[in-house]
């Protein structure tokens, strides 16, 4: 089971840090993954990190302003929202995709096993 939290409202150029907590199952089984879906728009890729949290990649869109990492000791993902644009306001979610059986980076939704039940950024200009 995966909970996400942390979102809320800013003010554009403001920061968030999101969490996505893991229950029931090895954390560090899975490469985990960050997607968000704004009103009326299909869910895009944002973010992923592999099991051992060495390697990361990010959209395009949110290089060098969102950050992701996570703690295996914790079993928990997280995701740094910096100079957050209006833009940037929707439904994030997190995910896990079990390493043995797949490969990574993956950006391909369809590809993750589990989600968690998504948290509202709403960023106002």
């Amino acid at each position: 089971q995966l909970q996400a939290s942390g979102g809320g409202l800013v003010q554009a150029g403001g920061s968030l840090r999101l969490s996505c907590a893991a229950s029931g199952r090895a954390f560090s089984s899975y490469h985990m993954g960050w997607f968000r879906q704004a009103p009326g728009k299909e869910r895009e890729f944002v973010a992923t990190i592999s099991w051992s949290g060495d390697t990361t990649w990010h959209a395009a869109s949110v290089k060098g302003r969102f950050t992701v990492s996570r703690d295996n000791a914790k079993s928990t993902m997280y995701l740094q929202l910096n100079s957050l644009k209006p833009e940037d306001t929707a439904v994030y979610y997190c995910a896990a995709a079990a390493r043995f059986r797949v490969g990574w980076p993956t950006l391909d939704a369809d590809r993750y096993d589990y989600w968690g039940q998504g948290t509202l950024v709403t960023v106002s200009s």
